[in-house]
């Protein structure tokens, strides 16, 4: 495979940049806790064409696929943005292809009016089309206008306001929005037997975002090393120091490397089941040692919750575990090669 980014990637990547690095702020995340979804950054993002550009052409968007997606998704962990971009568009938006559920969702969200939020792995149970259960921890589902829930016999898209769901907001170890979703005899409109696929591009995603959040977080911890002294020398001068910044850097590039491996393959339609479980690994492990890093770097301030690099530390554990930890792809990885089938 060709590990350039395309045209488009770049210049998603650079458009999403500059609007989330004039928009995300201090302030506009709130304190330390809070979690949320930022509308107003939601709707911009819409009006420039970030929302669209990767969604169906038959909804108007602007047809670019899963590698334009993940760029994107790199940009919103960089900033550790509070916005539904995983969920809406690159969850959702492989699965309602039907061409009515597509102008009825996917419209409304590439103009940045909507939100759709999945929840996978509940105990949700179908029966003639109706479904009870509950799941926890579903991320955004407080401000979802609709959510693609995983059942026993397949997925369905249940509106919020029909009939039996309860929705009740949750509080994360960052900025993240969750909520605890619960469904007794709900309406749904079957969308079939995707959720491996939406399990697929859930885990992938959060490789991406972690990306980002690494990425920043090394960028941050290594600018600071060079200023701050200790004993008359500045931190990056030590030798320890420089290993540590050295080891999380190889970390950052195993991550890159095997999540564009997983995307590519995913975004061919070839089996990529193996691939994405050993960028979710990396994602995970490596996420888990940068983070330490970044924190220890740091010294005093890294454990201030106020202070811009606990954001990064708290995202990247948070995204250690979403759609499943380094074990547990480990242990899938392993069940994968020893079946012999790849996919």
């Amino acid at each position: 495979m060709d590990f350039s980014l395309t045209e488009a990637q770049t210049d998603l990547s650079a458009l999403t940049r500059r609007i989330l690095t004039d928009q995300v702020t201090a302030e506009s995340l709130g304190p330390h806790g809070s979690g949320g979804f930022d509308a107003p950054l939601w709707t911009t993002m819409a009006r420039s064409g970030v929302l669209d550009a990767a969604l169906p052409s038959t909804v108007g968007g602007g047809g670019f696929g899963l590698l334009e997606q993940c760029s994107v998704l790199i940009e919103i962990g960089r900033a550790v943005a509070p916005v539904p971009y995983l969920s809406s568009v690159v969850q959702a938006g492989s699965v309602l292809t039907d061409p009515m559920l597509a102008e009825r969702w996917l419209l409304p969200v590439s103009r940045g009016k909507a939100v759709l939020s999945v929840a996978l792995g509940g105990s949700f149970v179908a029966s003639d089309g109706r479904l009870t259960g509950m799941q926890t921890a579903v991320p955004f589902a407080a401000f979802a206008d609709a959510l693609l829930v995983e059942a026993n016999d397949g997925v369905y898209i249940v509106e919020k306001d029909a009939v039996g769901v309860s929705i009740e907001a949750q509080s994360t170890t960052d900025h993240a929005d969750a909520a605890l979703v619960t469904l007794y005899d709900t309406p749904g409109i079957a969308l079939g037997d995707v959720g491996e696929q939406l399990r697929l591009r859930g885990a992938l995603g959060a490789c991406a975002q972690q990306l980002g959040v690494l990425e920043r977080a090394l960028e941050l911890t290594a600018a600071y090393t060079r200023e701050r002294k200790q004993f008359d020398k500045v931190l990056g001068s030590f030798q320890a120091v420089r290993h540590r910044l050295a080891d999380a850097y190889i970390d950052v590039e195993a991550v890159r490397l095997t999540l564009w491996q997983a995307a590519w393959k995913l975004s061919e339609g070839l089996p990529a089941a193996a691939d994405v479980s050993t960028a979710k690994f990396w994602a995970a492990e490596a996420g888990h040692r940068v983070a330490h890093t970044a924190v220890h770097l740091h010294g005093g301030v890294g454990i201030d919750v106020e202070h811009p690099v606990h954001r990064y530390f708290a995202a990247a554990k948070r995204l250690e575990f979403s759609g499943g930890g380094a074990t547990e792809h480990l242990l899938g990885l392993g069940q994968v090669l020893v079946s012999g089938n790849p996919g």
